[in-house]
């Protein structure tokens, strides 16, 4: 199967071929037709499986068939952080580069002026909620035009405490519309979130928890002081393009990177109380491999997309299996393979356990009692 089998404009398959899609992707070949075809979709698939073109392509063609007067936004998107907010909007820029089609990014950080300005100029607005509940309660702007809403990873803006934003936006919007969400987690309060929002939906699903076969596991059982010791055997004799570090609180992003710049690694990092252009600037630097070590927090690192990503390290690990496939999904994309290591102190076990179950596969286990030993 081909991106030609959906009969796309013809403006739409070149920005197809300038990104260089060839094949589509399961959650492509099965979200496209349906959202092509107007219903509603509960998509569930993990982070690197291209959802984003899934909703984008299909949007982009109704939009192409829009004979409402240009200015008046169509389309919303919202997503839980600023970086995945901005990753959605390039996608959308890329792939209707020949269509005319504008989109505008409404997210903190940056100014409000400008993005009023361009939310009255665009066809397809991408926002994070907080920011535009605070566009709608300054009257700045409307929502009444939008035909289609697109909730991604649902899951995450649930887990950030955005569903009160979520519900003032969801009174804002026409009765009418389309509505797409798109989670890699199906816990209750998201089927309750979807059941008060899509209407006879078709469910698209892609398996959130299989092994990613390009992707090899290991695990180091230590204690905790002995993490950096690991960490720096591991840089030191592994082959690595990129590698992405997570830390379960901001504080230890931000000092770990600092001492491995010490150490002669150029490491840069990212977490939550950044500048957007601070932000922008580390993951610019980390895409381009200007800086080959990001360290990172979950909720920072969601919209990195990298695809030159060797290695995933757990410095701590994540507290469920669904957060553990979601960091293991930044590596092994696009046809290479990838490592992902965990560093395990004895109150992990049981969380290491739960990912051999739920994902079926067999963790190579190492151990490491210090330098010397």
């Amino acid at each position: 199967m081909t991106f030609s089998s959906f009969s796309f404009d013809q403006r739409i398959v070149a920005g197809i071929k300038a990104c260089g899609y060839e094949t589509p992707t399961p959650i492509q070949r099965n979200a496209i037709p349906v959202v092509l075809e107007g219903h509603d979709v509960m998509g569930l698939a993990q982070t690197g499986t291209g959802k984003t073109a899934a909703f984008a392509l299909p949007i982009l063609q109704h939009l192409l068939k829009d004979s409402s007067p240009k200015g008046s936004p169509r389309v919303l998107v919202l997503a839980p952080t600023r970086e995945l907010a901005l990753q959605i909007q390039e996608s959308f820029i890329a792939l209707g580069k020949q269509t005319g089609i504008r989109s505008a990014v409404v997210i903190g950080g940056v100014g409000m002026n400008p993005q009023i300005k361009a939310f009255a100029q665009s066809r397809v607005i991408v926002a994070c909620p907080g920011r535009l509940v605070r566009l709608i309660n300054r009257g700045a702007i409307r929502l009444n035009t939008i035909t289609t809403l697109v909730l991604d990873e649902a899951d995450r803006m649930l887990d950030m405490g955005f569903l009160p934003d979520i519900k003032r936006i969801l009174a804002q919007l026409p009765d009418k519309r389309q509505n797409l969400l798109f989670s890699a987690t199906m816990p209750n309060d998201i089927k309750k979130l979807a059941d008060g929002i899509l209407v006879n939906p078709k469910r698209v699903q892609e398996a959130n928890t299989v092994p990613v076969t390009s992707v090899g596991h290991a695990f180091y059982t230590t204690q905790t002081h002995l993490k950096n010791d690991i960490l720096e055997k591991l840089l030191s004799k592994a082959e690595h393009e990129s590698v992405l570090i997570f830390t379960r609180t901001k504080h230890k992003a931000k000092n770990l990177s600092r001492k491995l710049n010490k150490d002669g690694y150029d490491s840069t990092f990212l977490q939550g109380n950044m500048s957007q252009s601070q932000r922008q600037r580390a993951l610019n630097g980390f895409r381009q491999g200007q800086f080959n070590i990001m360290v990172a927090t979950d909720i920072a690192a969601r919209g990195i997309d990298c695809d030159r990503i060797s290695h995933v390290i757990n410095y701590d690990m994540p507290d469920t299996v669904e957060t553990y496939t979601h960091r293991i999904g930044r590596t092994g994309r696009a046809g290479r393979s990838g490592q992902a290591v965990s560093f395990v102190t004895r109150d992990d076990k049981m969380q290491i356990r739960a990912i051999e179950r739920v994902m079926r596969i067999k963790i190579e286990n190492n151990t490491y009692e210090g330098r010397g030993r």
